[in-house]
């Protein structure tokens, strides 16, 4: 690690260090965390790989996610088979000598040099290693053991360089010694931005906004970046605040940074260091620093010596027969009952118990929904100002950063042209909010108008707030629970006498491949990759404190996580639960989703929660998401009946969520 932290700083060491670093650490298993934070910085996992003429049966698997499936490794794998067949593999630091591998095991040798180059990754760990069975089993049939190092065999140089058959931290080689079962079929599932198609110093995005009537439409976006580093390849999006270590170095120091119009990094602030060294004492044991756990039903992380846990309600093995009787599953076994209030962090509670037990005092919180509430009456704003609402639920504390629920914006007699579409309550729709309300309209909600929202008809959203219609939950990145009013409190925990949702009407909608899951404190299922996520409530006050005194809120949060979703047919919606953790659902974006979009999106959610808990740069990089501590993942397992019938709550909306080359379609 010193090594690593050496050859990486200005100095960039010598060339006798990095051989160093290649014989010592590349091929160490004891740092596979240090190589897997270089290989995320180097070449994330992406899903999908295909239009290799090489590695052929890599082609053809939209949901699988390899590090580096392009043309160049293609041909390196290649020429890596012409350098065994002459009778050794050079590593740098043992030579394996093999027999004539174009009559040995030439297919599993193939497997293996594409492995090495394409990278196949795990979804959870993201380890492209092959297990250690394959390595034993092709050494010991082709290795030419009479030359192995002294005191070698098989098996202890498989120790060296695969020392796990298990299948979460391992890439069994059996997947690739044949062709994708899917055969060509690839519109399904689309990989816009893999393999990149943008310049060196550009950002790929995929297009989630769509195109105007007229303009040549594709399905990605290559927008201005910054390179972390100048032997880096990571780029962030210009503009983009991002948070990098400290330039002397020091463990657990870090500065934030600009990523400015130059192409540079610029206007960079240093932060407090952190103490990675303190630990937390839970039940009389030490637990390190990024370290996660569960006590009871609740998920715990330690962070430098901070204990934070969800506050989920739980029934234990030891629990009395009068906690039983009493339990609810609701916070603070709160009573079932549905009285909202509205907290002044922007977020609606179920009741005024369940918000006193989140930590809200009688005075921070007040009867009535939030989104009931007219944040502009009477008006805030200045004489030559106008008052727009913005309804947001803050994750930062509001006592320091105010979550303020409208924004005053100059009253224009000309608008710009910038497009950025919004939807009135007549279903007309604007460039821009600034032409809306110089029409003297009222917003109904952001994004295009969609033709099925123009008949007003009131749904439930995850987040427990009534919205006007699905088109503004959606532009509130709030998936819908069910249409009506809100009414209930939704499950919350898995001891399964809850009667909380017994009235309500689940929208039936057929969906075959799927077994549903139903996210905290809804009523309905739904087909999805759901993250339960932790989040550092001091490190957001500090992101807000040192940035520009706003702030931080959910939409932040998932539109960040959002550029992480490499696939079209997906897309991410959450809010804040009502046990404090950041519910983050992706789902598929058609209104029958099939099963290869429904496992994409597994996928997505499983590679999230991983670079979370991992604290991987690929994430934790870019202000706020380093905030984000611990995850845990639960998926849409694929079922085998075709024929079983699902009630997730989808609207005809998520069809024209779903973006195509052709046409006026949209993403809200």
């Amino acid at each position: 690690r010193e090594l690593c932290t050496k050859l990486y700083s200005t100095s960039w060491g010598n060339s006798q260090s990095w051989q160093e670093f290649d014989r010592f650490c590349e091929y160490n298993a004891v740092e596979v965390s240090m190589l897997t934070c270089l290989a995320d910085v180097r070449e994330p996992c992406q899903l999908g790989c295909r239009n290799l003429t090489y590695c052929t049966n890599f082609n053809n698997r939209p949901t699988e996610l390899f590090r580096s499936c392009n043309t160049q490794s293609d041909q390196g794998a290649m020429n890596d088979m012409k350098l065994w067949e002459k009778g050794s593999i050079k590593m740098p630091f043992i030579n394996i000598p093999v027999l004539d591998i174009k009559k040995c095991q030439p297919e599993m040798w193939k497997a293996i040099a594409c492995s090495l180059q394409i990278k196949p990754c795990h979804s959870k760990s993201r380890g492209s290693i092959i297990c250690k069975s394959d390595c034993v089993e092709i050494l010991k049939k082709c290795g030419d053991h009479n030359k192995f190092p002294e005191g070698h065999s098989a098996e202890s140089i498989c120790e060296l360089l695969s020392p796990t058959d298990d299948l979460e931290n391992c890439i069994p080689l059996d997947t690739y010694l044949s062709p994708s079962s899917l055969g060509n079929i690839v519109e399904d599932v689309t990989h816009p931005c893999n393999p990149n198609p943008c310049a060196a110093n550009q950002l790929c995005e995929v297009n989630r906004k769509g195109c105007q009537s007229g303009e040549l439409c594709l399905p990605y976006l290559c927008v201005p970046g910054c390179k972390l580093g100048e032997a880096s390849d990571f780029i962030v999006r210009q503009g983009t605040l991002i948070q990098v270590p400290s330039s002397a170095g020091d463990v657990g120091c870090y500065k934030i940074c600009t990523c400015g119009h130059s192409g540079l990094l610029e206007n960079c602030m240093e932060m407090r260091c952190v103490d990675l060294q303190k630990s937390c004492i839970v039940g009389g044991q030490r637990k390190s620093h990024g370290t996660s756990f569960n006590i009871d039903c609740n998920v715990c992380s330690c962070f430098a010596g901070n204990l934070i846990c969800s506050t989920r309600q739980c029934l234990t093995e030891h629990s009395s027969e009068d906690e039983r009787r009493k339990f609810t599953g609701l916070p603070c076994n709160c009573v079932d009952q549905f009285v909202p209030v509205c907290g002044q962090n922007g977020r609606t509670y179920p009741s005024a118990c369940i918000a006193r037990c989140v930590g809200l005092q009688d005075n921070q919180f007040e009867f009535g929904s939030c989104i009931s509430k007219d944040p502009c009456n009477p008006n805030p704003c200045n004489k030559n100002q106008r008052c727009i609402p913005k309804k947001q639920v803050c994750l930062t504390n509001f006592g320091k950063f105010e979550c303020s629920q409208h924004e005053c914006v100059p009253r224009q007699l000309n608008c710009d042209q910038t497009r950025d579409p919004v939807c009135d309550t007549d279903n007309v729709e604007y460039s821009n909010l600034c032409t809306l309300y110089q029409k003297g309209k009222s917003l109904a909600y952001r994004g295009p108008c969609q033709p099925f929202c123009k008949s007003v008809e009131p749904v439930c959203g995850h987040n427990g707030e009534t919205y006007s219609s699905v088109c503004a939950a959606y532009s509130d990145r709030v998936a819908v629970d069910y249409y009506g009013h809100c009414q209930a409190v939704g499950v919350l925990s898995d001891y399964g006498f809850h009667t909380e949702c017994a009235f309500v009407k689940c929208p039936q909608l057929s969906a075959t491949g799927c077994k549903p899951v139903i996210a905290p404190g809804a009523c309905c299922p739904l087909c999805a990759g759901m993250l339960r996520i932790l989040y550092d409530k001091d490190k957001l006050d500090t992101f807000a404190r040192v940035t520009n005194k706003k702030p931080i809120t959910v939409i932040d949060i998932l539109e960040k996580i959002r550029l992480h979703v490499s696939v079209p047919q997906c897309d991410v919606f959450g809010y804040l639960s009502i046990e404090s953790e950041i519910v983050i659902l992706i789902i598929p974006v058609d209104q029958n989703p099939k099963p290869l979009q429904i496992e994409a999106c597994n996928k997505e959610a499983e590679k999230i929660e991983s670079l979370i808990n991992s604290d991987s740069p690929t994430l934790a990089s870019h202000v706020p998401l380093s905030a984000l501590i611990a995850s845990q993942v639960q998926v849409s397992f694929s079922i085998s009946s075709p024929s079983v019938k699902l009630v997730p709550v989808l609207h005809s909306l998520f069809i024209s969520l779903l973006f195509t080359l052709s046409g006026l379609i949209y993403y809200i």
